[in-house]
C-alpha cells in the first residue's frame, strides 16, 4: 500500500477524517492521533488546556496555533509513525511539524458545503459515554438514547448548521493555503470523500500507493 509513516489527513469538518484515519491507522499499524478527539476530551475533564479552548471550540473558530504544536509535539516526538487528523490546520502549524516530525504523504479529502451541513447537523453524541452516531449514516437504535450505555444523546454546539457553515467558512479561508504547502512539497494527494466509507478509503489506498 505504502512505505510512509508519517501521514496528515486534511478536509474540512465532517469529511470522514476521524473514520479513515481509524481504518488507515489498524490497516498500517500506526498510531491515530485526532486533535479534535483530545481537544473534546480537555473540555470534559476541565482541564487548563479544555478551558482556554471551549470559547474558540463553541464559536467554531481555530485553537491558537501554540496550544495545538505544544499538545501535538508531546504526542508525537518519539513515534516511529502516526496519522494525523486535524493536525495541522494553519501553515504556521504545518511548519512547526516539519521542525518536530516531517510528514511523508497528505490526503486532502474533498467534500461539497452543503453535504458537509448535511452529515455534520445529523451527528449525535452521548453525553455519558461520548460514543458518536449520524442519524443519517448510523442511527441509534432508540431514538435519542445510547446502544452502549444507555445514556442520552446530545447534539454538540459546534454541529448546529450557523455553526457548521462557519466552521467551513473558517477551514476555507484559513486552512486551504495547507494544500498549497503541500503541493509545493509534492506531498498532496486529492481525494474525492463522497460516497461510502468503503468507497472513500479505496480511494485513499489508491492516493498512497
Amino acid at each position: 500500500m505504502t512505505s510512509a509513516r508519517r501521514i496528515v489527513l486534511l478536509g474540512a469538518p465532517g469529511a470522514g477524517k476521524g473514520t479513515q484515519a481509524q481504518l488507515l491507522a489498524a490497516k498500517l499499524g500506526l498510531v491515530h492521533i485526532s486533535t479534535g478527539d483530545i481537544l473534546r476530551e480537555e473540555v470534559r475533564r476541565g482541564t487548563e488546556l479544555g478551558n482556554q479552548t471551549k470559547e474558540y471550540m463553541d464559536r467554531g473558530d481555530l485553537v491558537p496555533d501554540e496550544l495545538i504544536v505544544a499538545m501535538i509535539a508531546e504526542r508525537i516526538r518519539d513515534r516511529d509513525g502516526f496519522i494525523l487528523d486535524g493536525f495541522p490546520r494553519t501553515t504556521a502549524q504545518a511548519e512547526a511539524l516539519e521542525e518536530i516530525a516531517p510528514v511523508e504523504r497528505v490526503i486532502n479529502l474533498q467534500l461539497p458545503e452543503e453535504e458537509v451541513v448535511r452529515r455534520l447537523s445529523a451527528r449525535r453524541v452521548c453525553e455519558d459515554c461520548g460514543k458518536i452516531y449520524n442519524l443519517i449514516t448510523s442511527p441509534p437504535q432508540r431514538e435519542g438514547v445510547c446502544d452502549e450505555c444507555g445514556g442520552r444523546l446530545i447534539q454538540r454546539d459546534d454541529d448546529k448548521p450557523e455553526v457548521i457553515r462557519r466552521r467551513f467558512r473558517v477551514y476555507t479561508e484559513e486552512t486551504a493555503p495547507l494544500k498549497d504547502f503541500y503541493r509545493q512539497r509534492g506531498l498532496l494527494r486529492e481525494v474525492d470523500a463522497t460516497g461510502t466509507v468503503e468507497e472513500v478509503f479505496n480511494r485513499i489506498e489508491a492516493a498512497l500507493a
